[in-house]
């Protein structure tokens, strides 16, 4: 058997041979290709092997007819091979291999040497004449083994390692110990994996450590990214789409009071009452308040509801007046109650809100109008205005007089008594809320409030023939004196000298003697213009009004005689 390179075998063609050039490998093939054959860049010539199949119009019969075809390193037969090294412009225009003296040159032009040595192919060193004996080319011993043919190649070997990667091969270096690097130094240099194929370890390689720590931080931080997406998109689409959380039935039984301050609209409420557990959610809370047409009726104040209350519960019972704690305010009344019964709602001792009241009066919201006024017996009478309040365990009495406060300092901006105090011939908004408590307390009824205010106005006017300058109000003597009586003689009355008694002092008092309601401050602001100076109450429900003391004292008579059959 002839190997590469080796034995004389048969004759290398030859010019002369009637298929060289034309229709053999290196004429048709190469002339269609535009390229030359040559190893390592340079051309190479091997003896011809008998052929079987043999060749028909220049093209290269199938694989398995040719019995010795001679293959590169690659398993491309030799004359298919690709330059790299030179450009393939340089062969471009070549349609038939240049000869000189029985050979060529690989630079497509007649040369003076046939075959000149390739400095970079090791194995062209010596230049082999035409048609003689090759050298052997791969029987040195650090030559790489001839090539074979495809069909009798063997599975190339996996290439040797110097270290052991365990039963996990190939896996990245992250996993790895820091000393992995290391370890890839120590490995021989040179051919790695080129060695006899049994896969020995080198001598001293260290083995090679790998971390699983790496790997379990790596899946848990993914693990963990995966899981929080996964929440919070639940949590998007129940809050975007699904139904909003809630419970069932009308509560566990457990009572809890709420208090939901002024403004609040229907989200503020259901957060109220989520906090509270009466709700299990704001939204459902909004959903009922929106289903049911009463619900824009809902107001501020203390509610007494359940805990765990299906949210149309909670809205239905709300509605409902047995929900309603809030502590109400009612027109005319002193602040001398108020106060007591703040103490009560916030279980604190008594007088402590009178206290707080007489000590803060100036921090808690009073307008500058009703600051520093003299001989008063409690700054803020007047400014407790009636209303509804929510007042409940927990809460501070600043807390509770400050909203008092803010609502009465409203709602006399509101209704301009500022504006309109002059108008009316008094010296001061001061005088004018002054005004309307008397009406407050002397009234009883929006009509009798007009009248009222005129006979307050009337007897104001010092020249008046009535009562020379004196309002002579009973309520006054009762206020200082605190208390509501109505059997006072006029003796007692008018001996008494306080600045607050009407029956001792000329003129109004120092201030309100109650806090007055709306319909009475809008009397004081539009008294009547017919000329009344008296009044007098027959059922307690009515008043009568008289212009001269003579009408006036016709109608007390009547009152008494009227006492006496009862």
């Amino acid at each position: 058997m002839t190997e590469y390179g080796r034995g004389p075998g048969s004759e290398p063609w030859h010019p002369e041979d009637p298929l060289y050039g034309g229709v053999g490998w290196e004429g048709q093939e190469q002339a269609h290709v535009g390229q030359q054959p040559a190893y390592g860049g340079q051309p190479q010539h091997y003896p011809q092997q008998p052929q079987q199949g043999g060749w028909d119009q220049g093209q290269q019969g199938g694989y398995g007819q040719q019995q010795n075809q001679h293959y590169d390193a690659q398993g491309r037969p030799y004359g298919q091979q690709q330059y790299a090294s030179q450009p393939q412009q340089q062969y471009a225009t070549q349609a038939q291999p240049q000869y000189q003296q029985g050979g060529w040159d690989a630079t497509g032009t007649h040369g003076h040497v046939p075959y000149a040595a390739d400095p970079g192919d090791p194995y062209g060193q010596q230049p082999v004449a035409y048609g003689g004996e090759q050298p052997d080319l791969y029987g040195t011993p650090d030559a790489y083994p001839p090539p074979e043919p495809p069909g009798r190649r063997r599975p190339e070997p996996e290439p040797e390692t110097d270290w052991d990667p365990g039963p996990d091969q190939g896996e990245h270096a992250f996993f790895a110990d820091d000393d992995d690097e290391d370890d890839l130094d120590d490995a021989p240099k040179g051919r790695r994996g080129r060695g006899d194929g049994k896969g020995k370890k080198a001598k001293g390689a260290k083995k090679k450590r790998r971390n699983g720590c790496a790997a379990m931080f790596v899946v848990l931080v993914f693990g963990g990214g995966l899981g929080a997406v996964g929440y919070y998109g639940y949590h998007f689409y129940q809050n975007r789409f699904g139904a909003a959380p809630d419970y069932a039935g009308s509560g566990n039984g457990e009572q809890v009071v709420v208090v939901i301050p002024k403004g609040a609209g229907g989200w503020a409420i259901g957060q109220k009452l989520q906090e509270a557990g009466v709700v299990e959610s704001a939204a459902a809370f909004v959903s009922a308040q929106q289903a049911n047409p009463k619900s824009k009726y809902l107001q501020d104040g203390v509610y007494t509801l359940e805990k765990e209350m299906s949210a149309a519960s909670a809205v239905e019972l709300m509605l409902s007046p047995k929900s309603r704690s809030n502590m109400i305010i009612a027109e005319g009344r002193r602040n001398s109650a108020v106060y007591s019964e703040i103490d009560q709602r916030l279980g604190v001792k008594a007088g402590t809100t009178a206290d707080v009241a007489k000590k803060e009066y100036k921090h808690l919201g009073l307008p500058a109008w009703a600051l520093n006024q003299p001989n008063l017996k409690d700054p803020l009478e007047g400014f407790l205005y009636p209303s509804s309040y929510p007042v409940a365990k927990g809460q501070k009495p600043e807390a509770v007089l400050k909203s008092m406060v803010s609502q009465a300092a409203d709602t006399y901006r509101e209704l301009g008594v500022e504006k309109k105090a002059k108008a009316l011939g008094l010296a001061s908004p001061w005088q004018l809320l002054t005004v309307a408590s008397l009406v407050q307390a002397e009234g009883t009824s929006h009509d009798d409030f007009r009248k009222m205010a005129e006979v307050v106005y009337n007897r104001l006017k010092p020249d008046n023939p009535q009562t020379y300058g004196r309002l002579e109000f009973d309520s006054t003597y009762n206020y200082v004196k605190n208390q509501s009586k109505i059997d006072l003689s006029i003796a007692e009355l008018r001996k008494y000298n306080n600045p607050y008694n009407t029956y001792f002092a000329k003129g109004l008092p120092p201030g309100p003697i109650d806090n007055p309601g709306e319909e009475a401050l809008r009397g004081a602001l539009a008294p009547t213009h017919d000329g009344w100076y008296y009044f007098i109450s027959m059922d307690g429900k009515t008043s009568k009004f008289t212009k001269t003391l003579a009408e006036h004292e016709k109608l007390v008579n009547q009152w008494n005689e009227a006492r006496k059959k009862n």
